[in-house]
């Protein structure tokens, strides 16, 4: 007998290598240690990505709108209304629709959706040139006048250097997962100075798992990336704000009711969002010229607000600082909105989370109007909580204000918006901004995190004890008799030698092989099958590696016996694993008063 899953005379092991139940809490191994080495490698570059994309889009920014070359970041208050202002992004989305078609469709859309895509349907490959159509073609749509942010390129970028990376070694697809979301979360942290939102962004929206082998290298490139911050972009919070808030308990009803406002502002906009898309798709054009299209809605919000075109970083810290009127902050929600959506709905390349910062903070600082204390603290709320509510990350909105601002007092407030807007849009919504996209295109993606239930129960909770059995010293031709002739024979029989040690499995396509063999009736089942190997488990194996056994085995029967003694103590099926999986369905379903009914 060997303690290995196989009970066999030549060596066979079955089990895949060593057995769960000697694994502690977690799964992972000493190549987490790889996985660190290589993260600091991929933080490195996603930092430098990072660095060369903003620079990249203040490049294309300074030579379109003020025809000069520089990379220092552009305010469009310094952008005067003219004619140029609608030809500019017309001609960019016109750039990006050529390359889109000619280069990569992935380059299409704000990044993270893709990202998604490569982990769970690519194997977490992605292409070289991804990686460097997708910065571009940012840089040029935002550069021209599109109302995105830089995170969602990051993201697609940073994963693409994590991706091709990992595609230069021997890893499985879940190393390369890990290293194309470390390069992500780094991109990410040198865009906005966040590694622990990032982190969480990592962990809600790209892991779909949160164990150490993914955790730690994520967290280290986070690491490496806001090291190299400050020598390659700047250092501190991106928008350095505190706010002296007296806060009792009812502002944190009042931080829960904007939190609400902020989560039907997100559905909105989210059904807004799909409902224009599908109109592009009834176009009767190539979706090369739709961000042409795009370009336009976005050139004629320009000439009403021109504040409302480009990244819009400078708008985030007017509206934290309240250096800017209300008549401006309602101006820039609507038309940032209508061509946001125009805009994205198209098909062009760009970020969400800069102009959902924007839109939540611009809502936030308005109704922070009629609210007690500063409006630059509600702004910075509605930030969160848009964020949070729509990308369906309440964490990830939550520590990205804080770390946005440097200030940690807001850290309840905002927790309190965050999950408010959260609930409002998991309860409206069947799928997030993110997901709806793959969701349209046939991948169906769920976000909730659950443990195993295969891992938290063993082999003795759902085993069959009263097996039958037929003893090893039996002639076949009896034996043959018993499978064949009787009404209520089963398909598999267990063969037991006297003192109850397994010695293999007879199933009935072996009892029909062997009828054609008559010069075998004397012989015992011992002599037939005791040189065959037959996979087994232990009572006190975890029903995970039950099913691992079966699949390794092709079988849909396993022996539970003795670890030390090889006796058979019971037996497990297929429709063992399934009616565990039906109890857990119950447990979730199921209700009851139970005290009441006691009483």
């Amino acid at each position: 007998m060997q303690d290995t899953g196989t009970l066999q005379n030549h060596s066979h092991d079955f089990s895949g290598g060593a057995s769960r139940k000697d694994n502690g809490d977690f799964t992972t191994d000493k190549r987490v240690l790889l996985l660190v080495a290589m993260a600091v490698v991929v933080g490195t570059g996603g930092a430098l990505a990072a660095w060369a994309l903003i620079n990249l889009i203040a490049l294309v920014s300074n030579a379109v709108w003020l025809f000069k070359i520089s990379t220092e970041p552009l305010s469009f208050t310094t952008v005067a209304r003219s004619p140029w202002m609608v030809a500019a992004p017309i001609l960019g989305g016109l750039v990006i629709g050529l390359m889109a078609r000619y280069g990569s469709e992935k380059i299409r859309g704000h990044g993270i959706p893709e990202a998604i895509e490569a982990i769970l349907i690519g194997g977490s490959r992605m292409s070289p040139k991804v990686a460097v159509l997708k910065p571009l073609s940012s840089a040029i749509s935002i550069g021209s006048g599109g109302p995105f942010g830089a995170e969602g390129p990051i993201i697609m970028t940073g994963g693409a250097i994590g991706s091709l990376f990992a595609q230069l070694f021997h890893l499985s697809a879940a190393e390369r997962k890990t290293l194309l979301v470390a390069g992500a979360a780094s991109g990410m942290t040198a865009i906005f100075g966040t590694p622990i939102a990032a982190v969480m962004l990592a962990v809600e929206l790209l892991l779909f798992e949160w164990k150490p082998r993914s955790f730690i290298p994520v967290v280290v490139a986070a690491c490496v990336s806001i090291i190299w911050r400050p020598m390659l972009i700047s250092s501190g919070a991106l928008f350095p704000a505190h706010f002296e808030m007296a806060l009792s308990w009812w502002s944190i009803l009042f931080a829960v009711g904007l939190g609400i406002i902020s989560g039907l502002q997100s559905g909105l906009l989210t059904t807004l969002l799909y409902r224009i898309e599908d109109a592009f798709e009834k176009l009767p054009i190539h979706w090369m010229w739709w961000p042409a299209l795009g370009g336009l809605v976005v050139g004629l919000g320009g000439l009403v607000e021109p504040r409302a075109l480009g990244v819009g970083y400078d708008i985030i810290a007017d509206l934290l600082h309240s250096r800017i009127s209300a008549g401006a902050v309602l101006a820039i929600l609507l038309v940032k909105a209508g061509i946001w959506l125009v805009a994205l709905s198209s098909g062009t390349s760009g970020g969400v989370l800069a102009p959902l910062l924007i839109l939540g903070g611009a809502l936030g600082w308005l109704v922070g109007l009629v609210l007690p204390g500063d409006p630059g603290f509600w702004a910075l709320l509605g930030m969160a909580a848009m964020m949070g509510g729509t990308m369906r990350a309440p964490l990830t909105g939550t520590f990205f204000a804080v770390e946005l601002t440097g200030d940690m007092n807001a850290l309840v407030p905002l927790l309190a918006a965050t999950v408010a807007a959260y609930a409002v849009t998991v309860l409206l919504l069947r799928r997030s901004i993110l997901t709806e996209k793959i969701a349209r295109r046939g991948q169906h993606i769920t976000r909730e995190y659950g443990i195993d239930p295969f891992e938290l129960t063993r082999a003795a909770d759902i085993m069959m004890s009263k097996v039958d059995t037929m003893p090893a010293t039996i002639r076949l031709s009896e034996a043959l008799a018993q499978m064949t002739e009787r009404p209520d024979a089963h398909r598999f029989y267990p063969v037991v030698e006297s003192d109850g040690r397994l010695v293999g499995m007879i199933s009935r396509a072996d009892a029909l092989r062997w009828q054609n063999r008559p010069e075998l009736g004397e012989q015992s089942l011992y002599d037939m099958i005791s040189d065959s190997s037959i996979p087994v488990v232990h009572a006190e194996d975890t029903v995970g590696r039950v099913a691992d056994v079966m699949i390794q085995a092709d079988t849909g029967r396993v022996p539970v016996v003795e670890a030390q003694t090889g006796r058979l103590v019971g037996l497990i099926t297929r429709k063992d694993l399934l009616r565990l999986r039906s109890a857990g369905n119950r447990a979730e379903l199921e209700r009851g008063a139970y005290l009441r009914s006691r009483s």
